[in-house]
């Protein structure tokens, strides 16, 4: 006998959704199935990788180490979401692009979630706490060094506006 579906209200990327979810249904499957946000990516399904990881009321977290039942009323921001109006890149997809910070672009979602609680929290972060910050986050490809040179390029930027 299949459950019967919970209703939940979540918004996200400044969107509000009232909608009928299995209880057991992941946030990430959520995101990207029901909501069509596929920019939330599904690597390791075990929250090791990182590629997963949204603002859950402005904290990091790991969706597919949470039910979508869990994030009702919650505020949610996925990478889709980062650029707000759309006309421009947030300054960390800026920064990623300038310092070539990504390169299959896998993992680059839940980098830049990562590094925007980062920045709110330290907003000249050295080298080390941005490496410390980022070591949850898995990427096969970059080597890591560009990727912390794209977030101290994005304080940089995030200090001028």
């Amino acid at each position: 006998m299949t459950p019967p579906e919970i209703a939940i209200t979540v918004h996200v990327n400044g969107r509000s959704y009232a909608e009928r979810v299995p209880p057991r249904l992941l946030l990430s499957d959520f995101l990207r199935h029901h909501l069509g946000l596929t920019g939330t990516h599904v690597g390791c399904e075990h929250g090791v990788c990182g590629a997963c990881t949204v603002l859950l009321d402005g904290a990091a977290v790991r969706s597919c180490l949470l039910l979508a039942v869990q994030t009702d009323g919650a505020q949610i921001t996925t990478v889709e979401g980062l650029a707000g109006d759309g006309e421009r890149l947030h300054p960390l997809q800026e920064a990623f692009r300038e310092m070539h910070g990504l390169q299959c672009g896998f993992c680059t979602p839940g980098f830049l979630l990562t590094a925007v609680e980062l920045l709110r929290d330290t907003p000249h972060p050295d080298d080390l706490t941005i490496r410390r910050d980022l070591a949850g986050n898995l990427c096969r490809c970059t080597g890591y060094q560009n990727i912390v040179h794209a977030v101290r390029r994005a304080a940089e930027l995030m200090g001028r506006r």
